[in-house]
């Protein structure tokens, strides 16, 4: 056996305010004790990197690490050789840390588990991805929580093994929550505990919009109108759809920000009225949104976004920002009332005409009724409870 030294240095910040605060080291082997161990209250497996786009996991796990201590655990990070079983460890906050276990696969992860003296007797076990199922035998949960944020075998470049790991973490989960209605639908069969908790809002955040805050200098300079969205450019974009409706109104701006994931520059549509300005900060999407006219979710009708419930669909509201989307599933049921439904480029035009010119008043209202029924909070406190009566 191997220890690791944890190097004490606090280094530099990170762009986030993150720190790194250890990082495993190979050394010769010292017998550790139980009080020797890293203990954590809350582990918590992910297949999203906490420095990615702020999403669902973010909003959650910060909030939940009030209430433990809290060890985020991701997916391997790519190393050579002689990296094989080492790590980083990054403090978000005092309760909230971050591994990134450089390891070739996910099976691998328990030789940095014992390489950084983890003490596996945890209270919660929380799984973002069932890929993470196959380390559930190398802890000792009193409580395993699977929170089911989308259909992830459904998209691109999933390993087929997915299914299979999900029925197995299914079986040992004490919990289930979904993402959103239609997750629930798929879901509530396949176990006697599941709870529909979609996705919430920082109310206040994005309500910035309405403060007299910065509108940053990349987006400044656009011509208007601009019909604009946020969030991860992927295989869920409808790209013929953006293109064929920008190339139709060539005095809008369509600006996309995010980064792009398992699609390349190439494909992306390229006009002189479409801007791709990368990914923003979570601190920053308030200036963004302030300059945007119309917020879109122009999402392709398929495999991928067949469960999805998007977070942005609240997040655009609480700014005050009129909204066109395709018709996701969960959209259409729960927001058709106050949200542009698009299924063609022509009808997308014609509702971007419309809304530049539609009185705020006729869907504000109907904003501010939906957002006073959640906030993250509320929703993590019911999470919490649930959480407590579920033990085994």
């Amino acid at each position: 056996m191997e220890e690791i030294i944890l190097n004490s240095k606090k280094t530099s910040s990170f762009p986030n305010g993150n720190q790194k605060i250890a990082t495993g080291k190979k050394q010769n082997s010292v017998a550790f004790s139980k009080e020797n161990l890293v203990s954590y209250d809350l582990v918590v497996f992910c297949h999203l990197r906490w420095a990615f786009v702020h999403q669902r996991p973010q909003h959650i796990i910060s909030r939940l690490s009030k209430k433990y201590k809290v060890l985020l655990v991701e997916e391997p990070i790519p190393c050579l050789e002689n990296e094989r079983g080492t790590y980083d460890l990054d403090e978000i906050s005092p309760t909230l840390h971050v591994l990134k276990p450089k390891v070739n696969a996910i099976s691998e992860i328990p030789l940095v588990l014992e390489r950084m003296h983890l003490d596996r007797t945890v209270s919660i076990g929380w799984f973002y991805s069932a890929a993470f199922s196959v380390l559930i035998p190398h802890f000792n949960f009193e409580t395993i929580v699977y929170d089911c944020m989308d259909e992830l075998s459904l998209f691109k470049g999933a390993p087929c093994e997915l299914v299979v790991q999900e029925k197995c973490l299914m079986a040992q989960a004490d919990v289930v929550f979904t993402g959103g209605t239609a997750l629930y639908e798929s879901k509530c069969n396949g176990h006697t505990n599941v709870h529909c908790f979609p996705s919430s809002v920082d109310r206040e955040h994005f309500a910035k919009t309405k403060d007299d805050i910065a509108i940053p200098e990349d987006v400044k300079n656009i011509a208007h109108p601009i019909v604009g969205y946020f969030g991860v450019i992927d295989e869920r974009i409808d790209y013929d759809l953006l293109e064929k409706t920008a190339l139709s109104l060539p005095e809008v701006s369509f600006v996309m920000l995010g980064p792009l994931a398992k699609v390349s520059e190439e494909e992306l549509p390229r006009a002189a009225n479409i801007h791709y300005l990368g990914m923003k900060s979570y601190d920053l999407l308030p200036n963004y949104l302030k300059a945007f006219d119309i917020a879109m979710m122009p999402f392709a009708m398929n495999d991928a976004t067949k469960y999805i419930s998007p977070t942005k669909t609240l997040e655009y509201m609480a700014g005050g920002v009129p909204i066109i989307s395709t018709a996701i599933k969960d959209v259409v049921r729960h927001y058709e009332s106050c949200v542009s439904i698009v299924k063609s480029a022509e009808e997308f035009k014609k509702s971007i005409i419309d809304l530049l010119h539609i009185n705020s008043e006729s869907y504000q209202k109907e904003f501010q009724d939906i957002l006073s029924k959640t906030s993250w909070n509320a929703t993590v406190e019911s999470m919490h409870k649930l959480i407590k009566t579920s033990k085994k």
